[in-house]
């Protein structure tokens, strides 16, 4: 079975050091866990860990895996990242102290779900600024924000923007600017103060780095940073943080020398995808790893192989080739892949149940 490797302490320093820098610019901000699936023993480790106590609240786009937070430590305060669909509302008031909404109707059943539990419910309304996904329209955000304030148990404290997920709209000192001005808007007209102004995720990091903040933008909510340790905006390593805190290994099932390109006609029942060939070199034989994973496991576009000279040939829906050249001596004894995974191939594999999880004792 393939294996993913977390190397928890890692992530645990990545977290402390996100801590020093954001305390140093004056933010706070919410550790987004989603890219782990709800994996309890990863999230056993990181939240027992006293860095986590320095965070604003745990966030996540799955209400399995807040339940799974809850169990682990009730009193973490936990924030739903994602508009609630209006058949989880009752879940959402049960393992979500905050949530970030854009629908008044929703935001009404989490009212009348808050008062049947007996709770109050803290809400951040979203704002769209650009990247046309979850957010109230600008036009209309002082008529929603009036209509929220007279819920009985729901709480505003803030306002936030999505920005760079879906069309990749980058987070921009303007766009930012913009955010912190509706947040005035809102408190002079309605006499409320607002505590979080949420201006992104770990795409915004790097403005905050080079001081293209504005001040009102008070929290952040960051995943990538702290377990890949890079920035989606610049797509590179950010700061000092640890880049290696997930390692990913496929077996090697079947090594043999073959062909380079396929042999027949090529017809359309293929369930995988391969790379482009020529005609060029038809006739030339390499070493090919057939390896224990596939698509239905994770994109082989978002694995780099720690053998820089391995080459994707392609792959099914759970086994994946690589060409591995004419030298094959390394693979002799240990008939193991190494990869490294971007996030996007983390959260794959970690949602996979046919690959091993194994948190590093280190």
């Amino acid at each position: 079975m393939a294996e993913l490797i977390v190397h928890h302490k890692r992530i645990i320093r990545n977290i402390e050091k996100m801590n020093s820098f954001l305390s140093e610019k004056g933010k706070e901000w919410s550790l987004v866990t989603k890219v782990l699936n709800g994996h309890r023993p990863t999230l056993e480790k990181i939240l027992s860990s006293d860095a986590v106590k320095e965070t604003h609240s745990i966030a996540d786009s799955r209400i399995s895996s807040l339940k799974t937070i809850k169990d682990i430590r009730k009193d973490i305060v936990t924030m739903y990242l994602k508009p609630p669909a209006k058949s989880s509302v009752k879940n959402i008031i049960r393992y979500a102290d905050i949530s970030l909404n854009s629908d008044f109707q929703t935001i009404n059943l989490l009212n009348e779900e808050a008062k049947r539990q007996d709770v109050n419910h803290r809400i951040m309304i979203m704002i769209e600024l650009g990247e046309l996904r979850e957010g109230v329209v600008r036009e209309g955000f002082l008529d929603f924000y009036e209509r929220v304030f007279d819920l009985s148990n729901i709480t505003v404290i803030g306002l936030g923007t999505n920005l760079g997920c879906m069309y990749g709209i980058e987070p921009t000192f303007d766009k930012l600017i913009q955010l912190c001005l509706y947040e005035q808007l809102i408190e002079t007209r309605f006499n409320q103060n607002l505590e979080l102004v949420s201006g992104g995720s770990s795409i915004t990091l790097p403005l905050l780095k080079r001081k293209k903040v504005p001040k009102g933008i008070n929290h952040l909510r960051i995943g990538e940073a702290i377990f890949l340790g890079t920035s989606p905006l610049e797509q590179k390593k950010f700061m000092n943080l640890s880049t290696n805190a997930f390692e990913f290994k496929g077996n090697i099932v079947e090594l043999q020398k073959k062909q380079t390109q396929p042999d027949g006609i090529i017809g359309n029942g293929n369930v995988g995808h391969v790379e482009t060939f020529s005609e060029a070199g038809s006739l030339k034989e390499e070493y090919k790893a057939l390896l224990d994973f596939g698509v239905i496991d994770v994109d082989s576009d978002n694995l780099t192989p720690k053998n820089k000279k391995a080459q994707f040939l392609g792959t099914t829906s759970d086994l994946t080739v690589y060409s591995l050249g004419q030298d094959i001596s390394k693979y002799q004894r240990e008939k193991i892949m190494h990869f490294q995974p971007n996030y996007m191939a983390v959260a794959r594999l970690m949602n996979s149940k046919f690959v091993k999880k194994e948190i590093d004792s280190l």
